[in-house]
């Protein structure tokens, strides 16, 4: 493009001009269309053409402005430019004929920022404000020092690099290397304060989902014990829990699943290597491992895919005597009387187990419990926990950690803080905090190729394709801005990227009506919207909310929890009463939601729920027979069968 570009001189973009543009590889790779796909193609070639002029535009020069010739801010990019003397190709939006559907087009690469949208090496780094500040902090300038061409695609060492060996992170990888492309896969954990660390396989196989129902399942089986008497079953009234044994087995179990994920990498031809990633180049990443030895990588595209670690209290003490859920779960020795800090599902679940395993554990809450679950059932979840023997102190956090006694487990001495000011301070074994997680993604240079984050949350911002700013790098999982963390939904993400990459898909992922399962004591399962969401979207007049208690066969012998648990389906009274929440609270709720959701992805209606036979008897058949209406007011209590 040396030709078309003079510097200080702004050259204005025009269809002849785009035609001898060197068009962007990854855009224009040929591909078949097979009958199926021929209609819906035709629908999107609009919008593929407007990509893909985008790109081409992106590609013709080291420095792209977009623009409208109006635009007072835009003017001052090209007069800075101008003064430095550095050489741009303009895009004016308002002087060509599409103008106004690149510019729709165009928020999608940007997020939606105002013009102009300036570009650099192909990365968009922002409009008149962000030029100037990097100018200020002498970045403007380095992006552009001692920089060449931008390789060809065989040049690069891979065809992709993923940061991140957690569940989304391999599922991409594994999905690329199934289309003969080149994968690497960087992996690092760095240490939890007090030292814990893992193998591949991210937040969810390690310290998160597995040990998590490991230990739920541990606490319980204490319950089952406590029951079998009045099914004939005679047991010592002594049995004790060994908490050795059980961390033992659950991390063995884990360390097979390390193994196994290490190994299907190997099978799938994928490389890893056991380094920190971070971007030194817009196209290179730099991986550090544990011994400190360096090595450097280049790819085409790259997925971040790093998650999310425990947050803490910023207070005395807190990394140096707690332990968060990167540490519980591989525990050397039992907690004892245990502080759990937070009202998260993360929170409960510990608390829950815990509880359950017959330790004595306070949960301490600044607010509400479970935000953004439906809170009548946060509610009833933390009723069933107290009637269960966990204490709650509600509207208060801890200011200060003090250890009393070394140990394992030692002594702390905990002051909080309520929010009318008041403070109480009280001695435990052990504070475990589960107050919100962080993205990992402030120290892995996404300054390099001008990523844009949220400075506030350090999330990414992506399109519907889990694309960022930046063309060529992608982020799933818990890093993602707005959307929901949990280990499925990044691992279809995942697979889904790949196959649009290098299989010529156009599905996307479905971020809607995703089940999810907390699993406290009594389990909650749910999909689709809260009732307070509902409320909002439809309005209360347009929602019909359908309820019951119920109580489990299994809990009537032993005579315990009865009318505990509960159901609610709320349903959209516009679009013949269509389900749009689905609620459960009940042993195994997990099972039960998973068949439910793919109804509700059909669009299950209140009709089709009340034609469906229920199974007889088991929890789940309570929503094939609900028929009273929150609205009504009418009695929930079941009695018998």
């Amino acid at each position: 493009m040396g030709n078309s570009v003079k510097k200080g001189k702004v050259v204005i973009a025009n269809e002849k001009q785009v035609k001898s543009l060197c068009t962007y590889k990854a855009e224009i790779r040929s591909y078949k269309i097979d009958e199926k796909e021929e209609s819906e193609w035709g629908k999107n070639k609009a919008k593929s053409s407007l990509k893909t002029e985008i790109q081409q535009y992106i590609n013709s020069s080291d420095v792209v402005i977009f623009s409208k010739s109006s635009c007072d801010n835009c003017s001052k990019v090209k007069d800075l430019l101008d003064e430095w003397n550095i050489p741009y190709f303009a895009v004016e939006l308002d002087q060509i004929s599409n103008g106004q559907s690149l510019t729709k087009e165009l928020s999608k690469y940007t997020m939606g920022t105002e013009l102009p949208n300036v570009f650099v090496k192909e990365s968009c780094i922002g409009g008149y404000t962000d030029v100037l500040q990097l100018s200020k902090d002498g970045l403007f300038q380095k992006l552009l020092e001692g920089k060449h061409d931008k390789p060809k695609e065989d040049a690069y060492d891979y065809d992709l690099i993923v940061i991140g060996g957690g569940s989304g992170g391999l599922a991409a990888s594994k999905e690329a290397a199934q289309y003969g492309k080149r994968v690497l896969v960087l992996d690092y954990v760095k240490p939890s304060p007090l030292g814990t660390t893992w193998g591949l396989g991210g937040t969810c196989v390690n310290v998160g989902c597995i040990p998590k129902k490991l230990m739920h399942q541990a606490a319980l089986l204490r319950q089952f014990l406590k029951d079998s008497s009045k099914y004939g079953w005679q047991i010592e009234d002594n049995v004790q829990h060994n908490w050795d044994i059980m961390t033992e087995s659950i991390q063995n179990y884990i360390g097979s699943l390390n193994w196994n994920y290490r190994v299907a990498l190997m099978q799938n031809k994928v490389k890893y290597e056991n380094g920190y990633g971070e971007f030194v180049e817009p196209h290179k990443i730099k991986s550090t491992n544990s011994k400190g030895k360096v090595k450097y990588f280049t790819a085409e595209k790259f997925l971040i895919a790093t998650g999310e670690r425990p947050r803490y209290l910023g207070i005395p003490g807190d990394k140096e005597y707690c332990i968060t859920s990167d540490d519980l779960f591989s525990l050397p020795y039992c907690p004892g009387k245990t502080l759990v800090v937070g009202a998260s599902y993360v929170a409960l679940e510990c608390a829950g187990f815990l509880a359950g395993l017959g330790l004595d554990v306070t949960v301490m809450v600044r607010s509400i419990l479970l935000r953004g679950f439906d809170q009548q059932i946060a509610e009833k979840i933390g009723e069933h926990m107290e009637e269960h023997g966990v204490k709650f102190i509600k509207h208060f956090v801890p200011t200060k950690i003090e250890q009393i006694e070394a140990g394992t487990p030692g002594k702390l001495n905990i002051t909080s803080q309520s929010t009318d000011g008041s403070e109480i301070m009280e001695e435990y074994n052990t504070v475990i905090l589960a107050i919100g997680r962080d993205a990992c993604t402030r120290t892995i240079g996404l300054d390099i190729p001008g990523v844009k984050i949220n400075e506030k949350t350090g999330k990414i911002p992506v399109n519907d394709e889990e694309q960022t700013n930046v063309p060529y790098i992608y982020a799933i999982g818990d890093v993602l801005e707005g959307m929901l963390e949990l280990t499925p939904v990044a691992i279809q993400a995942g697979r889904l990227l790949a196959r649009r990459l290098y299989g010529n898909s156009r599905i996307k992922c479905d971020y809607i009506n995703v089940p999810t399962t907390v699993f406290t004591p009594l389990e909650y399962g749910t999909c689709g919207l809260s009732e307070e969401n509902a409320i909002l979207k439809y309005g209360e007049e347009n929602i019909e909310v359908y309820h019951s208690y119920f109580w489990p066969l299994e809990w009537t012998v032993p005579g315990r929890d009865n009318n505990k648990c509960y159901a609610k389906v709320i349903c959209n009274i516009k679009d013949s009463e269509r389900v749009v929440g689905f609620h459960v609270l009940a042993p195994n709720a997990g099972e039960i939601t998973q068949g439910f959701a793919a109804a509700i992805k059909c669009g299950l209606t209140k009709e089709q729920l009340d034609s469906t036979i229920g199974i007889h008897p088991v929890c789940a058949e309570i929503f094939t027979t609900l028929s009273v209406t929150k609205r009504s007011g009418g009695s929930i209590m079941q009695a018998g069968c």
